[in-house]
This record gives structure tokens, sequence and C-alpha cells, in this order.
């Protein structure tokens, strides 16, 4: 299978399956987008074999086996459009390809229901499932001072995975799922807990105290994170700023009005999705 043909397959999945992070990737010139669809389309299918709660968790634990073994080599396997893109991406620019690994231990926790105690032990999770991400996207994006350039792009993803975690409280819990510390828990005093009806069985004021808490911490890792875009060029930092501008609106919804959020899935409409993508080609990130 010829690249051209292989990143278009990318792209596909990119349009599809990772729309909010489609408005920025987009905004990219051709052969960074090229590539970091490669990227997504990798990382989407890593998720798609964590999230897979109908199979056996022996069967989803082998298939993230497999793919980290092809990814040891990724140009081997010329029928896998997703492998042919990334091997081509990785040899066009810096691409970490071993930080596929810590997606991969972060998607094996995910099956093997790994709760976490404290806010340090989901720190290394969100390190391993979306800090990968932005260090893999910076090496597509490119910078001149990696050292100080990777921590940011590793605190912007940890900020859209706590994001992620604080819009999806309701949907983990309906899959046996909760990412939210214990001690954060217990500190306000709430469970997550349902009565048969589906209602939460928490005081609402403590469950807004814990969920503007949570928030707030993950406004703080924007705040780092962020400091990433000035040093990208321009179309990157668009791209950076459109993906971190979205999860940073649905943030801010959820602490608008934490009990809503926590009955509903928070999202965005279209409108100001691309409202946000054209503000960060612009150059405007708020």
């Amino acid at each position: 299978m010829d690249a051209s043909t292989a990143y278009r397959h990318c792209e596909s999945v990119v349009r599809s399956q990772a729309r909010n992070f489609s408005y920025g990737i987009r905004l990219l010139p051709p052969p960074k987008r090229r590539a970091l669809s490669a990227v997504y389309a990798f990382a989407r299918r890593i998720d798609d074999i964590g999230d897979d709660h109908g199979a056996p968790v022996a069967d989803r634990l082998a298939k993230l086996a497999g793919e980290r073994a092809r990814l040891a080599d990724p140009g081997a396997h010329p029928s896998d459009p997703v492998l042919v893109a990334l091997a081509d991406a990785a040899r066009r620019h810096s691409v970490p390809l071993d930080a596929f690994g810590e997606l991969i231990d972060g998607c094996e926790a995910d099956v093997r229901g790994e709760a976490y105690d404290t806010f340090d032990d989901l720190l290394w999770y969100c390190r391993c499932v979306a800090g990968s991400v932005g260090r893999l996207s910076l090496g597509v994006f490119g910078t001149a001072d990696p050292a100080t350039a990777v921590p940011r792009a590793d605190a912007l993803g940890v900020a859209l995975q706590l994001t992620n975690i604080l819009r999806d409280v309701r949907e983990d819990g309906a899959n046996g799922r909760v990412y939210l510390p214990a001690k954060d828990l217990a500190r306000f005093g709430c469970t997550l807990r349902r009565d048969e009806a589906g209602r939460t069985t928490d005081d609402p004021d403590r469950l807004t105290g814990l969920i503007r808490f949570e928030a707030d911490r993950a406004g703080r890792w924007y705040a780092d994170g962020l400091k990433l875009l000035p040093m990208l060029d321009r179309r990157s930092a668009a791209c950076a700023g459109a993906m971190a501008g979205i999860y940073l609106h649905l943030l801010r919804r959820i602490t608008a009005d934490p009990l809503t959020a926590l009955e509903t899935r928070t999202s965005l409409p279209a409108w100001e999705k691309a409202t946000v993508s054209a503000m960060a080609m612009a150059g405007i990130h708020r």
C-alpha cells in the first residue's frame, strides 16, 4: 500500500472518530496534517481496544500486546494503512514512537480496571494515555527547544485527560470505572454511587465541591500546557490551541454547572468548536 492511500485512510479515521481533535488537525499544512492523522489513527486503535467492554479482559490484553509488538517495526506491515502511514510519518518527523508504549500501558490499566488512590496515581495514568499523545504531537509540530517544550506538551495532554474524566463521570460509572482519586472522594464525602433509578446518592453540595476542585486542578495544568503554544510555528500553535480551546470550553461548562455535567455528557455544538478553531488560527487563545 502506498503512503498516500494510507494517509487518506488515517484522515478519514480522524474525521469520523476524533471529531474534537479534527478541528485542530485541519489547521495544519498538509504534510503535518497527514502525519498527525497517522498518530491519532493509531492512538484511536489502541483506545478502541481498551474501550471494548464486551470483549474478555484476556482478549483485549492480547490485542494490546499485539499492537505493541507491531509498533516495534511499523514499516513491516504493508497491508495495514495506519502502520504504513505511521512509519512514513516517523521517517519525515521526529515522532517519538516509544510514547505509544506508554499509551498502551495506560490502556492496559483500563482493561485491568485499576483505580487510583491519590492524584499522583491518576497523574501516572493521564501521562500515559494523554501526555504521551501530547509528546507524539509535538514530534510532528517540531520545536527548537524540546527540553522545555516536551514537559509543556505533556502538561497539555494531562489537562485534556482530566477534562475527559470530568466529562465522562457518568458514562465511566456505568462501565464500573471511577477515575477520580479515592482520597479526593473521601475528602468531599462522595462515592459517585447511584440508586436503582440512576440518581446520584451523594449530597449535591459535596458533589459540586468535588467537581469544581477537580476542574480547578485541570485548569492549572492548562495554564502550564498552554505555555507550549509560543514555542510552535503559527499553524502548529493554531492546531494545539484549537484542541486545547475546545476542551477548555468544555471544562468551563462543567465548572459552571457540575450537577448537570454529572447527569449528561457535556459537549459543545459544532459552531462553538468552529469558533474556537477560527480564534486559534487568528492567534487568539482563551
